[in-house]
This record gives structure tokens, sequence and C-alpha cells, in this order.
């Protein structure tokens, strides 16, 4: 069997896929770019493709599947980036590869250490040598409740490790977990969450009925002074709403590791280019907003089971086998 690897990092990941591909018995096409339309050509004679988050219209899928593709994995949990729809449209089964949530958690809780305690603004002082203390003012944990915005692995893991700062902790899910609840975390309504929480953070997946979440009316609801962070998809949060909030002074700070359309964008050097993501230009202003580049997840152990978990799923599919990483 053969698969053709895309976005495929030389400083981390090539001396995995090697390893793995070897191991695995698969032929592996390795390519350094997205997929487009120039470089589908790679993939023939490749029932699979390995990808990363680069967004899968239907119009690129076609491209994929007039080339023999029938299986499309994605090294990442998310999946909202790939038209599924489409490809269920044209014959082709899409995959994840989920990773363990602890990466993603212990970011989470950084960033909302970081944003409660200004760490933005005392790093940038530090740097100027400006060693004065007006403005760096923080909080507590444990006098704030922290509501956490969906409980599957992730969210759950969040309100593990929040367990020990002695903060009131609120959840909310569709789907009420019995973990959460023997651990004596209410799940309340949206609506609780906008009034009760000092501290947001989203954990939840990106789907048509939760895109832009936050938005200008949910923020008008919450506490004044709330601080919000997402290490989840940048769409659940409407970009113009939370600069609207920050610069009324509502909102009090933010970590952000996702923002929206970053598609295209991150995992790649910038530096010298002007951006076309003005509410990113905007965001990354703010003295009182951490950004980074939708990196939560990258740690030693996440980056070794999406390569190993991503080919497993190709030869679970091509051996017809039961395929744990196929999305339903």
């Amino acid at each position: 069997m053969k698969v053709t690897v895309y976005n495929c990092r030389a400083f981390d990941e090539k001396a995995l896929f090697e390893r793995y591909g070897k191991e695995l018995g698969i032929e592996l096409v390795l390519c350094p770019d997205a997929p487009d339309q120039e470089n589908a050509a790679l993939a023939k004679g490749s029932e699979c493709i390995d990808i990363i988050t680069s967004k899968m219209p239907k119009e690129l899928l076609k491209v994929f599947a007039d080339n023999g593709v029938k299986y499309v994995t994605t090294r990442t949990i998310g999946y909202d980036h790939i038209d599924v729809k489409a490809a269920k449209e044209l014959g082709m089964i899409v995959a994840n590869a989920p990773y363990g949530p602890c990466g993603v958690a212990d970011y989470a809780v950084m960033l909302i250490l970081m944003t409660i305690r200004k760490m933005k603004r005392i790093l940038e002082r530090t740097n100027i040598q400006d060693y004065s203390l007006q403005g760096i003012q923080g909080r507590e944990l444990k006098d704030l409740t922290v509501g956490v915005i969906g409980t599957g692995r992730i969210g759950r893991t969040v309100l593990t490790n929040l367990s020990g700062f002695g903060c009131r902790l609120i959840a909310y899910d569709l789907y009420e977990n019995e973990e959460v609840k023997k651990a004596g975390i209410p799940y309340v309504t949206l609506e609780e969450m906008w009034k009760q929480a000092d501290v947001i953070t989203l954990h939840a997946p990106l789907t048509d009925d939760n895109y832009h979440m936050i938005g200008k009316d949910a923020i008008h609801k919450m506490k004044d002074g709330v601080m919000i962070i997402n290490t989840a998809r940048g769409g659940l949060i409407d970009s113009e709403a939370l600069i609207q909030g920050i610069e009324s002074g509502k909102i009090g700070g933010a970590g952000l590791d996702v923002v929206e359309n970053e598609f295209g964008l991150y995992y790649y050097d910038h530096k010298s280019d002007i951006l076309n993501n003005r509410e990113l230009a905007i965001l990354r202003g703010f003295p009182n907003v951490t950004v980074s580049h939708h990196m939560a997840f990258y740690t030693d152990d996440c980056v070794e089971t999406v390569v190993r978990d991503s080919l497993l799923g190709c030869k679970c599919f091509t051996e017809g086998k039961e395929n744990p990483w196929e999305v339903k």
C-alpha cells in the first residue's frame, strides 16, 4: 500500500513517518506542501492521503478522488477543515487522529494563569527593564469561577487540572458527562455560564450550530472583566465582537491559541509578509491578549501519536479492518 503525506514537516515528522512507514509496511510519498490541485497528482497510486489543517473543499476533494484517493486522514482531532459531506458524496472516507488530552489541557491552564496574572505585560516590561508594578496587579484563581465549555477528553482534563487551584468550576456541554457530575461540578446553561464565569475556556468542536457561540449578545451578558480562553477553534468566537469587548473593557483579557481565518497562515514563516487578517493584527496588539499559533497540541507525545495513528488508520482502511479513527 502507498500513502501520500502532505504538510510533512522535515524537522519533526519526517523521521517518524519513515520509521512507522517501515514498521507498518507502507510506501510513503512525503510532500512538505499543503495539498492543492497542482500537487494532487502526487497521490496517484495512493488510496490514502494524510494531511493536517489544510482546507479541503469539495472542488479539491474531487481532484483527489479523480486521482484514485478514497481515504483522507487528518493529523488532528478536529476535521472541520474537510468538507465531510462532499467527501461522502465522492465515495471518500474521512478520518482523524486524536491525540492525548494533556497537552492542550495543560496549555489552556497556562493561558488562564497568564491571562489572570497579566503575564504578557509583565514579560514585555521585563524585556525593556521596566520593573514597575502599576497596571500588572493580577487575580488569584481561588477567588474566581471558571467555566469550561465542552467536557470531552480535553475539557474534562482541564477540569481535573483546575481542581487543585481552589476555584469554583462550572461546565456546559450538550451531552453531560457522568464523570464530571460525580466530581461535583455542576452543569449550567449557556445563559448561566455567561452570568457566573469570571474565566471562560472553550473546548468544543466547531459546528454549524455553535459557530460564533461567543458573539456580541453573549459578551453583553457576561460579567464585567471576564477573561476568555480559546484552544479549540477560532470560529467559536466572533472576532469583531471580541475586539469590541476588549476595547470597551467588558472583556478583561484573552488567551487565544486559535483565531478565525487562520487557514493558510499558521505554520508558515510570514515575518516579511503583509497578512490578510486584520482581526489577528488588532488582537495581537492588545496588551491584555496573548495569541499563539494553534500549537497547544504541539508536544513530543502528540506528534508521535498523530503520525502513528494516521498511518494505522490508513492500514485499517486498505485491509478492510475496523477503523477506530474513521469519522462516522
